[in-house]
C-alpha cells in the first residue's frame, strides 16, 4: 500500500557524493549540521538545500496530537475511519495522483529548496517530480484559484520564519497515507524556521472548517541532506501493487 512505499528511503544513495560548496564541516570532513544557520543577502535565513523530512508524518500527519486535537466534522470522521479501516486502497496516489500539499512536505523522499529571488521561492520534490512555487512579491491569495493539489502559495518573513499560506486545493485531498480528508476550504498555514545549519522545523497549521470543528497544527522536522541531490522517481514503472490493495 502507500503507506509502505512512502516509508522507505536510501539516504546513501542519494546520487554522487559530491561536495556541496559552503558547507560548513567537521574536521573529519562531514558537514557540520549544528553549524549556525546561513543568510540571505537580505539578512533572513536562507533556506535553500535539498532536505528530507523525519519521523511518521506521511503516515499520520496528526502523530504527536492528543486525543480532541482533532475535531472532525461528522462527515470527515466516517471518511477517515472509512480509509484507515479498509487501509487506504482508495488513495488517489496509488494510482501515481500528486499528493498535494501539506502531504508532499511528509514524504520521506528528499525535495530540494531554491530561494531562486526575493520574488518567489521554488520547491523541487523528488517525490513523483512535483514542484511548489511560493510568491514572494506581496501578492495576495487570489479569491477564486485554479485548483490544485499543491495549492496557491504566497510567501512572506516573520522574523527568521518564512510564513506561507496557501488555498485553492481540489475537494477530496488526502492529508496523508491513513487519509485525513481536506477540501476545496482547506487552508494551509506553514512557517518553515531554519534553527541552524541541518534542521528546519516546519509547523503546519489544518484549517479546514468543512472537515474539522477547528484548525490544528503539528510540526514536521526537516534534516538537511548536504552533498546529496534528487534522483529520478518512477511512479508505475513495472507496477505489481495496485491489484493487492484490496482493503479489508
Amino acid at each position: 500500500m502507500a503507506a509502505v512505499i512512502f516509508l522507505a528511503i536510501a539516504l546513501a544513495a542519494q546520487w554522487v557524493q559530491f561536495p556541496t560548496p559552503n558547507v560548513p564541516r567537521l574536521p573529519d570532513g562531514k558537514p557540520n549540521l549544528g553549524a549556525p544557520a546561513p543568510k540571505s543577502p537580505d539578512g533572513h535565513p536562507d533556506l535553500s538545500g535539498v532536505w528530507v523530512p523525519r519521523g511518521r508524518y506521511i503516515v499520520d500527519l496528526a502523530q504527536d496530537l492528543k486525543p480532541g486535537d482533532v475535531s472532525f466534522q461528522p462527515w470527515a470522521e466516517a471518511v477517515y475511519k472509512h480509509r484507515v479501516d479498509t487501509l487506504g486502497k482508495d488513495d488517489p496516489q496509488a494510482h501515481c495522483v500528486l499528493s498535494g500539499t501539506p502531504r508532499e512536505n511528509a514524504i520521506t523522499y528528499p525535495y530540494k529548496i531554491l530561494n531562486t529571488t526575493n520574488r518567489e521561492i521554488v520547491i523541487l520534490y523528488e517525490a513523483l517530480h512535483s514542484y511548489r512555487q511560493i510568491f514572494m512579491d506581496g501578492r495576495e491569495l487570489p479569491k477564486d484559484p485554479n485548483p490544485s493539489w499543491m495549492g496557491y502559495s504566497i510567501g512572506r518573513w516573520d522574523g527568521d520564519a518564512l510564513v506561507v499560506e496557501s488555498k485553492g486545493f481540489p475537494d477530496g485531498i488526502w492529508l496523508d497515507n491513513n487519509g485525513h480528508p481536506g477540501t476545496e476550504s482547506l487552508r494551509l498555514t506553514e512557517r518553515f524556521r531554519r534553527r541552524d545549519f541541518g534542521h528546519i522545523d516546519l509547523q503546519v497549521t489544518v484549517d479546514d472548517p468543512k472537515a474539522y470543528m477547528k484548525p490544528w497544527t503539528v510540526t514536521i522536522p526537516l534534516l538537511a541532506l548536504p552533498d546529496g541531490e534528487l534522483i529520478e522517481y518512477a511512479c508505475d514503472e513495472n507496477e505489481k501493487d495496485l491489484t493487492h490493495l484490496v482493503g479489508k
